[in-house]
């Protein structure tokens, strides 16, 4: 083994660490919003859990934010909730902060 090699494996490694770390991030966000948009929602204990569940479900649907966004909007509005896109896409980055944070403490 050179050590290029043992540089090479050490990249990868690292690569794929930051890239489940950053998966992990996205999905504690996701529950994170969920539970804040349950809550304006003012659903149950066990609603507000299986609303988490399915809007970390949702971010599965397509490439980036908009499918969560969409999502979060749309059942808000329908659950009587008066909210805009600026206010969910500040909460979504408040999340993120917060689901961040929590992994971080974890390790």
């Amino acid at each position: 083994m050179t050590s290029f090699d043992d540089r090479e494996r050490a990249f990868e490694a690292k690569f794929a660490r930051d890239e489940e770390m950053a998966f992990r991030v996205i999905a504690r966000r996701n529950r994170l919003i969920g539970q804040w948009a349950a809550a304006k929602m003012k659903l149950t204990p066990e609603e507000t859990d299986a609303y988490a569940k399915a809007v970390v479900q949702a971010d599965f649907e397509e490439a980036g934010d908009e499918d969560v966004i969409r999502k979060l909007i749309s059942d808000l509005l329908a659950a009587g909730v008066d909210v805009d896109e600026a206010e969910v896409r500040r909460a979504l980055e408040e999340q993120a902060v917060e689901a961040r944070r929590q992994l971080m403490e974890a390790q």
